[in-house]
């Protein structure tokens, strides 16, 4: 089979593909450097889909980088370029991996030991790589109904407290200050501009924030430049 595109032997034997010939052989219309972060950004990991490698240097340049990428990888990519030579490129890597197959088939039970333990390995890795994509994608689901309630009621229980607590005698506007406050300190510490916004993965933390807040400085020293209009016992600045 006559090499369509160049591939690499790493020294553990596997057989890798070079990215800049896959950018060249494709004829992308952009550099290789910001086509390969594309890539990349289709959840590609280095150090399991693709390595850096020392690159080439012409003419007493600086040198050119460069990318090993797995033969799985490299499949992906050519499939992802929806062309001809995308086509192309994704069954020449299936020959290659074939053909890789058949000249590294396992013959000892030493071999056939070591073959397992890497296939092994390799599928721990993926597992574990689909895991931590569920949980961030569980994570950043928005509240359920009932957690958003919750949370509205910790909050106004918070004020609440607050306001017993320190015994003060509050107009309608007073009190709206304190709400307004916890809500942008709440807002504030999980990096959202609305309630709403508030993801399942932030619900403890949110929780947390409320149960423990007390008013800000600022609204202390407003309420207590109202004068009057605050009756209070223990309000300290």
């Amino acid at each position: 089979m006559n090499e369509l595109i160049e591939t690499i032997t790493l020294q553990d034997g596997t057989v890798a593909v070079s990215g800049r010939e896959l950018h060249d052989f494709l004829g992308i219309g952009k550099d290789f450097s910001t086509w390969f972060k594309d890539m990349t950004g289709y959840g590609f990991d280095e150090g399991i889909d693709f390595s850096p490698i020392p690159g080439k240097t012409y003419n007493g340049g600086r040198p050119r980088g460069e990318y090993a990428m797995t033969l799985d990888m490299a499949k992906e990519v050519s499939m992802i370029q929806r062309n001809e030579k995308g086509k192309q490129a994704r069954q020449y890597f299936i020959e290659v991996e074939k053909r890789a197959k058949q000249i590294e088939l396992p013959q000892t039970p030493e071999e056939k030991l070591i073959l397992t333990m890497q296939v092994s390995a390799r599928t721990i890795k993926r597992v574990e790589k689909l895991d931590a994509r569920v949980t961030d994608l569980e994570e950043n689901q928005p509240l359920s109904g009932s957690q958003y309630a919750y949370i509205s009621r910790l909050v106004s229980r918070a004020v609440v407290q607050y306001i017993e607590t320190q015994k003060l005698l509050l107009t309608s506007k007073q009190r709206g200050m304190f709400y307004r406050d916890i809500s942008r300190g709440l807002n504030d510490f999980l990096g959202v501009r609305t309630r709403t916004q508030i993801r399942i993965g932030q619900f403890d933390k949110a929780c947390e924030f409320i149960e423990n807040w007390t008013p800000s400085t600022s609204v202390k020293m407003k309420l207590r430049d109202m004068g009057g209009a605050v009756q209070e016992v223990g309000f300290e600045i």
